[in-house]
């Protein structure tokens, strides 16, 4: 029985963090450093452009209205077409967005300001009682500001600001790791229900052919009338049985269409999945770095401590420079006598009391980050849980496949003689069915541990955190994050000035850059194998 007919494939759960998000993965060479935490004036990549590559897998393109042959081409669409991929790269895109903003506080503002009032003044003076002036008269003010040293709230903020696009660049690859394993599950889904209506119809035709000679040697009074009831009451349960494959089949392939965006045609075996260690211990190992559940949760952690950081800077002083223009009247009640009035300054302000308010925040910051400092123990649990997991289910199903294949050898054979049997009339009719309800289970069981084996390696791979649609495909075009974010960077900074002056504030606060330790001893407990891992079965 060849592999890959025309269908199988089991969907195995994949491990979840806080709300969390499917993985799956390719073992492919592991992403650079830049691609986590962005940094300042990052040269931009040379990967495609993203936008038109993006419009031209609209619902009208080419690539939407044609059928999937192979699973390259399953993932290139998926990769550039799928909406949920789409929306968290624009997610991305706005992210991105924060960092000018962050440094727009070191950036120089000016506010002008015009007023034209009334205003009317009575004076008692005895013995004469009161004297009364009033009159209209404009002012303009024009004020320009420039921060000097903030003590560390500007690079606070900057430093927060990083950490969401980190967080937002490992939330997307967790998400086209989800969205791309779902579109393998389905193509493999695809396989192995078209596989499970080719068995189920050539059950029914065996079963056809069964019915047609029982009824010819009913008609002569071979067998009785319940040896054939017994033959028509298997018909039906096959043609059931053939009903349910075809409306199984028909949803996985609506499954397919959802997430690819294109219908399957006559898909080809696919491409092997290739697991880069040879142990669990090397897959843990993998996951700790790699893992997009784990790095989207270390990103997570970085936000709050640097929120923390933001928060203990406010309780320090900041220097200023402020210039102010004055256009005013030399009397408020007349505007026929004007002055002018230039004045610059170093302003130092320092808040004293705020009710409590600024330490209730930080506490508040301190708290939020040890429990996002929990939830990367959490993620690396999950990590190792569903990494033991699937792979213990990928051996024990690659292991079990030789032992279907000689079952489906021996059903077949012990079919094919209970039906030679029969005729001679050592066999009962029931004992012939029973035989060919073993060669479907068999078959079946077969096309199943097939298909899970496959899309264990998927899921194996997944919580190692591997799969990157452009490894898969090394013709596809690789959406890189930087474009944008290089597009946006540097807008609204002053030449030298506003670089000067975030260095000196970055001076006095801490760094988030590194990853938080893993402090759970759970973690550190790790399910070992309890079987050596067999070749795989390739298509």
């Amino acid at each position: 029985m060849t592999m890959w007919g025309n269908g199988m494939m089991t969907r195995t759960g994949l491990c979840r963090t806080a709300g969390a998000l499917l993985l799956a993965g390719v073992a492919w060479p592991a992403l650079a450093q830049d691609d986590r935490v962005p940094a300042p004036r990052a040269a931009p990549m040379v990967f495609a452009p993203v936008t038109p590559r993006e419009l031209a897998t609209g619902p009208d393109s080419p690539d939407m209205q044609r059928e999937v042959r192979d699973l390259r081409e399953a993932i290139r669409l998926t990769y550039w077409g799928n909406p949920t991929i789409l929306s968290q790269r624009a997610t991305v895109r706005s992210t991105d967005n924060r960092y000018p903003a962050a440094r727009a506080a070191y950036g120089l503002t000016l506010s002008a300001e015009a007023t034209h009032g009334y205003q009317r003044d009575r004076v008692q003076t005895p013995p004469a009682g009161f004297v009364g002036s009033q009159g209209w008269s404009t002012v303009a003010t024009a004020i320009l500001n420039q921060p000097l040293f903030t003590f560390g709230r500007a690079s606070g903020g900057e430093k927060v600001a990083l950490a969401q696009i980190a967080f937002a660049r490992d939330t997307l690859r967790l998400n086209e790791t989800q969205t791309l394993l779902g579109a393998i599950t389905a193509y493999i889904s695809v396989i192995r229900d078209r596989q499970a209506v080719s068995i189920a119809r050539q059950n029914l035709a065996l079963l056809d052919r069964q019915l047609g000679d029982s009824r010819e040697r009913f008609r002569v009074r071979e067998i009785t009338s319940s040896d054939l009831q017994q033959i028509e009451t298997r018909v039906e349960l096959g043609r059931a049985q053939l009903i349910q494959a075809e409306g199984q089949l028909g949803a996985t392939e609506a499954q397919f269409v959802q997430l690819v965006g294109a219908q399957p045609g006559d898909l080809a075996s696919p491409d092997a999945l290739v697991i880069p260690v040879a142990s669990l211990e090397q897959a843990y190992d993998t996951s700790d770095t790699r893992s997009p559940v784990i790095r989207a949760a270390q990103s997570r952690e970085k936000i709050s401590r640097a929120t923390v950081q933001a928060l203990k800077a406010e309780f320090g002083p900041r220097i200023d420079a402020r210039g102010t223009a004055t256009y005013d009247a030399v009397s408020p009640y007349s505007n026929n006598l004007r002055t002018t009035q230039l004045r610059g300054e170093i302003v130092l302000s320092m808040p004293l009391l705020d009710a409590n308010l600024r330490l209730s925040r930080q506490r508040e910051a301190e708290q939020a980050n040890a429990a996002d400092w929990r939830l990367i123990d959490q993620a690396v649990r999950d990590a190792h849980a569903s990494i033991a997991s699937n792979w213990k289910q990928m051996a024990a199903s690659r292991a079990a496949l030789d032992n279907f294949q000689l079952a489906i050898d021996a059903a077949q054979k012990a079919y094919d003689g209970a039906v030679i049997q029969e005729k001679a009339g050592a066999r009962t009719t029931l004992d012939v069915l029973d035989l060919a309800r073993d060669l479907l289970n068999v078959r079946n069981s077969y096309n199943a541990a097939l298909a899970n084996e496959y899309i264990g390696r998927a899921n194996v791979l997944a919580a190692m955190g591997l799969l990157e649609a452009p490894e898969l495909v090394p013709d596809i075009d690789r959406y890189d994050p930087a474009i944008y974010y290089d597009q946006v960077d540097g807008r609204g900074d002053l030449p030298l000035v506003t670089d000067v002056l975030f260095g000196l504030d970055r001076a006095v606060s801490g760094q988030v850059s590194t990853d938080r330790a893993i402090v759970d001893p759970g973690a550190q407990v790790r399910v070992t194998e309890t079987r050596p891992l067999p070749p795989p079965r390739q298509p």
